[in-house]
């Protein structure tokens, strides 16, 4: 791994660790064992390769969701892959985390790509739905935008109530209990 990618990959772990402000760029060049002027050659500050670390993360999650929600089998059986995909439930989800993060969101370019991912992925989920709809895998009353808005909520949720109870077996009941009120049409 070259210094370019290991300063964002320090970057993106130390934003799911400690946030915008908990990431100095002592941290982050002690992390990736870059020196001062490797980051500032590549970046021009911190806001620069946070950018760039929250984008990665942002395009990581995009990635991973459309392998499940674009892969096989049922619409409802890929949107199950999708939300019983093994996640690091204790750590939060390393987009998620950072809508609690007021610096990130004060930026309107680092809140850019949270919200475009967010936005991409109910989109996304809508059009499963829509699909489990068609295929009489769901009742046709079902709102697909609202469905998907509600799944992510979901799993957004489940990983505060997993972290709360410090217990990853609360991530899995929240999962459990969507799947079971999709599953009751």
């Amino acid at each position: 791994m070259d210094t370019r990618e290991r300063l964002i990959e320090s970057t993106r772990e130390l934003l799911w660790e400690c946030g915008y402000v908990g990431t100095s760029p002592k941290a982050i060049q002690r992390r990736s064992g870059a020196g001062q002027g490797s980051m500032y050659h590549h970046f021009r500050g911190k806001s620069d390769l946070a950018l760039a670390a929250i984008t990665r993360s942002a395009e990581e999650l995009r990635d991973r969701a459309e392998a499940e929600l674009g892969g096989s089998g049922t619409p409802v059986q890929r949107i199950a892959t999708y939300l019983r995909r093994e996640r690091e439930a204790l750590r939060g989800c390393p987009v998620g985390r950072l809508t609690q993060d007021s610096d990130v969101m004060a930026d309107p370019t680092l809140r850019r790509p949270i919200e475009e991912t967010f936005a991409w992925l109910r989109d996304r989920l809508a059009g499963v739905l829509t699909e489990a709809r068609a295929a009489d895998e769901l009742a046709t009353a079902l709102d697909p935008a609202a469905t998907a808005t509600a799944l992510v909520a979901v799993l957004q949720g489940a990983y505060v109530l997993a972290r709360a109870a410090g217990d990853a077996d609360v991530y899995a009941q929240a999962v459990d209990g969507a799947l079971g009120l999709l599953a009751a049409h």
